[in-house]
């Protein structure tokens, strides 16, 4: 007879009463189970979940209500600020070969030939509408020819306004109007684990766009620094947002579509994106570009101390109670700090109330000011809060700005000159060229050169911009040829003797 049979015999043969207390003692044995299994596990929870799957269900929960980020329109924002550069290097000398850092963190494929001149690749953030472009120093340094392709495939000169290699930035400038660009954002709200969106050129792919979130913030990599950067700035951001050769000076986005940092390098021994890349943070920008913009160069405070990051081993050492602030192992004579009180041994913890935790972060909290301006010192000393008030100087030791001469104003021989606009050019029927827009005393005058000329060729080599020009005539001695076009598109040439 088979198992089931015998079974359903069985109980058929049982009483009632049996029947019953057996179903009585499976239920009493579900209810205890249930009644131990609610001490270990909260109402709020399905008691299906283990205390791992707890956690990830309200993980979950605060995923589901944060709201989605808008790539689409981040992108939509940034891509038309973003332009392609192309700079057309000058032959590279050999007391520079074999200096460029930029090859450990880019690859062997970064670095440039010393043969003739070579085209190197990069791009630039819009963050004027008259024509103002940021980028990296190391995408224009050493360039003899710089090209700006726009979103819309528009094609400029550009000229240099002004470098810092301390920050590897520089300001470049093309003449049109009404261009789109980008809103400079906060970059000291950056949470990490926030998503960016980096825009960029990489290999030549013109506007390309990644996103990832900020890794990390204040990373010093020693990238500027070989160089010889005396007073290198490294503060990055650190992301994993793809970012590859071509994105150098390309723009780092909130997702407010605000421009929060300058792409500046990738770690990577291939020279192709392995995870890991390197954003200046745009609230350390910010003054550099406006003194480049102002003054050609960068009016830079100086405090005057040298500066130590403080670990566990340097606390236990100076008896230091805590890890916070940055120490002072040595002050400068006659500097900032030495003038104001700041003594060796001292703790700064905060320039004008904002916190230095790092070496990296009172080097940006300085940069941020000019010679001459007073700081908050906030200064832990043997165990005391101080504060102490000092005024920055510059490296020459002033306490003021100095050679306060705008960039734009270039007088060359005795005439003032400014670039050509896109649209002076296709007037005018040419493609290059540098307008005299003002004549005083001097050789051009002297040689019947009208006000409005537009100068094409020195020596029959194309001048694009007023850098150009004075590159052109600067230690020049004899006679030299100037080529151009009147206002009116009649073609005229000049020959001037050079004092």
């Amino acid at each position: 007879m088979h198992t089931i049979e015998r079974i359903i015999i069985e109980i058929k043969n049982m009483s009632i009463k049996k029947v019953l207390g057996i179903l009585g003692i499976a239920i009493l044995g579900g209810l205890v189970a249930l009644g131990v299994n609610r001490l270990f596990v909260s109402n709020d929870t399905p008691a299906s979940f283990t205390q791992h799957e707890t956690a990830k269900f309200t993980l979950a929960e605060k995923l589901a209500d944060m709201p989605d980020v808008d790539f689409v329109s981040v992108a939509g924002v940034s891509t038309p600020a973003v332009v392609h550069i192309k700079s057309t290097m000058q032959s590279v000398s050999s007391s520079r070969q074999g200096l460029n850092p930029f090859e450990d963190f880019f690859g062997p494929d970064f670095r440039q030939q010393p043969r003739g001149p070579q085209q190197s690749t990069g791009s630039g953030v819009i963050i004027n509408k008259s024509g103002y472009i940021v980028t990296n120093n190391h995408v224009v340094d050493n360039a003899a020819k710089i090209e700006v392709v726009l979103n819309d495939k528009r094609t400029y000169v550009a000229e240099i306004m002004g470098v810092d290699p301390e920050t590897d930035l520089a300001l470049l400038k093309i003449e049109e109007d009404n261009l789109p660009f980008l809103n400079l954002g906060n970059s000291d709200e950056l949470k990490v684990g926030e998503w960016v969106v980096a825009v960029g050129n990489p290999f030549n792919l013109t506007s390309t766009v990644t996103a990832g979130i900020v890794s990390a913030k204040g990373r010093s990599i020693n990238l500027l620094r070989q160089r010889g950067g005396e007073y290198a700035i490294e503060n990055f951001i650190q992301t994993d947002a793809a970012v590859n050769p071509g994105n150098s000076g390309g723009a780092l986005v909130n997702t407010r579509g605000e421009l929060i940092g300058i792409n500046t390098a990738i770690a990577s021994q291939t020279g192709s994106y392995s995870g890991y890349s390197f954003a200046i943070p745009i609230n350390l920008a910010k003054k550099i570009i406006a003194d480049l913009k102002d003054y050609g160069e960068v009016k830079r405070a100086i405090l005057g101390v040298r500066i130590q990051d403080i670990t566990q081993e340097l606390a236990d050492e100076k008896g230091l109670k805590n890890l916070a602030g940055v120490y002072i192992p040595a002050v400068v004579e006659d500097g900032s700090a030495d003038k104001a009180g700041v003594k060796e041994g001292d703790v700064i913890l905060k320039i004008n109330g904002i916190k230095v935790n790092k070496s990296s972060d009172l080097q940006e909290q300085i940069s941020k000011y000019h010679p001459g301006d007073k700081v908050e010192i906030s200064i832990m000393r043997d165990g005391k809060g101080t504060e102490i008030t000092a005024t920055l100087l510059s490296k020459g030791g002033e306490n003021e700005i100095t050679n306060e001469v705008k960039r734009e104003e270039l007088h060359v021989l005795g005439a003032e000159i400014e670039n050509l606009s896109r649209d002076e050019r296709l007037d005018l029927k040419i493609k290059h060229g540098v307008k005299i827009t003002k004549l005083g005393s001097g050789q051009m005058k002297s040689k019947g050169i009208p006000t409005g000329f537009v100068i094409t060729h020195i020596d029959k080599t194309p001048m694009y911009t007023t850098q150009d020009i004075e590159n052109a005539l600067k230690d020049k001695s004899g006679s030299v040829l100037i080529d151009g076009v009147t206002n009116d598109g009649k073609k005229e040439a000049y020959a001037i003797r050079l004092d």
